[in-house]
């Protein structure tokens, strides 16, 4: 018995150690690019004042947390990949016919499963199309972290301009207000012209507390988006009147068909393809080979066991599996000429909402901000020599404060756009 046993146990302990040692988990890789770089909180690696738009995307890149959850799941594949390469583990079998020493039959097999039918490459090329889809995946997050960043930080931006227009508008309120009241002791005119002047300064300190607000909220959200506690941005530095690029007519198509959310539906695509062969593939019945010895003691010797086993693929021949594969990419083909579809459109009314902004700031940077200031100030001058009325002022003061509003809300309008015209295609180059 024990010539029996020694030579299959040495055999299985072998098996098992070289399959152990080609499926041996090797340490994770480092994070894909910048993606898992996580500086501590707390610290003072971003900015706590004059934060630049560059500043703002790179410290988004490197330390949002959604972003390093994709780049963590992008990891993952790695070992998904590892996984579907290994082979089937061998079986080690011990079975005893009766318990009477003296007629007691003793088997020991080692069996193998043998893949047949390309199951092994169809499951490698199943899961590097997966991380494929991660890869895209991954690619449009940061596409999406890097226009909320610029779109937040162009938020701020315009926030601060309304703050610093909010407090002339006060300052401006103020001393018309006490103009007016100089004037009302004076006799030269009503006490109704004082209310209507301190009116005016309330409605102006009122203004000033929710462009104050606005800008609190703006660098909340700013904050969010780079993945950086609340509180430890001031200020940003940077020029709001820069209007955005508009995208070329000749590179607008390539941008399209290279966006990350297009290039991810069409992996998509490959990726049921993949599920679909590895289905057809398991269709294919796989073989098992045992190799054993088997002990009687009427025989008084070792008999050696050979077996091969394989199913009959009478019934089962998976082809409700392949049907259900073949149908999912009929689907994802169908989904990738939509998208294609939906990406095109919706790129294009972007575009020209943008064009549209772009020439109505030129409009009001060029005449109408021009001429309200000048009309403004024209009457502030007439009201202090006494040639025109408060109303006049206030009117000019309203006319211009309205035109002021409208620049900045098609400014962040066009900046908003900008940035989801990147958030489809993805960036144009690797900086902002």
């Amino acid at each position: 018995m024990r010539r029996l046993l020694v030579p299959l146990a040495c055999a299985a302990l072998f098996q098992v150690q070289a399959f152990a040692q080609s499926g041996e988990v090797r340490p994770a890789a480092a994070a894909a690019s910048d993606v898992s770089a996580v500086a501590p909180n707390g610290g003072t690696l971003y900015p706590q004042t004059g934060l630049t738009l560059d500043g703002a995307v790179q410290t988004a890149l490197r330390q949002n947390p959604v972003l390093r959850s994709f780049g963590y799941e992008l990891e993952s594949n790695d070992g998904a990949i590892r996984q579907a390469g290994l082979i089937p583990n061998p079986t080690l079998g011990l079975s005893t016919e009766d318990t009477r020493k003296a007629t007691r039959t003793t088997q020991m097999t080692l069996s193998q499963t043998i893949e047949l039918g390309g199951k092994r490459s169809a499951r490698v090329e199943l899961a590097q199309r997966d991380r494929d889809v991660a890869a895209l995946a991954l690619e449009t997050q940061r596409a999406e972290v890097r226009a909320g960043a610029i779109q937040a930080f162009f938020e701020v931006l315009i926030a601060q301009e309304r703050v610093k227009v909010a407090q002339e508008s006060q300052r401006i309120a103020t001393s018309g207000a006490d103009a007016v009241g100089r004037r009302v002791t004076a006799g030269k005119v009503s006490p109704t012209e004082e209310t209507r002047a301190r009116v005016a300064e309330s409605t102006a300190r009122i203004e000033l507390r929710l462009a104050q607000a606005d800008l609190a909220a703006s660098l909340k959200a700013l904050s969010a988006v780079m993945g950086v506690p609340q509180g430890s941005i001031a200020l940003v530095d940077g020029s709001p009147d820069a209007l955005p690029a508009l995208p070329g007519a000749d590179s607008l198509g390539d941008r399209i068909q290279n966006s990350p959310i297009l290039r991810r539906a069409q992996m998509e695509v490959q990726r049921a393809e993949a599920a679909f062969n590895l289905e057809r593939a398991r269709g294919v019945p796989d073989v098992t080979i045992g190799l054993g010895a088997q002990r009687a003691p009427d025989v008084g010797r070792t008999q050696p066991l050979i077996s091969v086993s394989i199913p009959i693929p009478l019934f089962d021949r998976n082809q409700g599996a392949q049907f259900q594969a073949l149908r999912k990419r009929d689907a994802a083909q169908a989904l990738a000429q939509a998208e294609e579809q939906r990406l095109r459109s919706e790129v294009l009314q972007a575009v020209d909402q943008l064009d549209a902004r772009t020439d109505e700031l030129e409009v009001l940077r060029r005449d109408v901000l021009p001429g309200a200031q000048t009309a403004y100030d024209a009457a502030r001058r007439g009201f202090e020599l006494g040639k025109f009325g408060f109303l006049d002022v206030l009117d000019a003061q309203r006319t211009f404060l309205q035109a002021r509003g409208q620049y900045f809300t098609a400014l962040s309008q066009a900046h908003r756009l900008s940035a989801e015209i990147d958030r489809r295609l993805g960036s144009a180059d690797a900086r902002p």
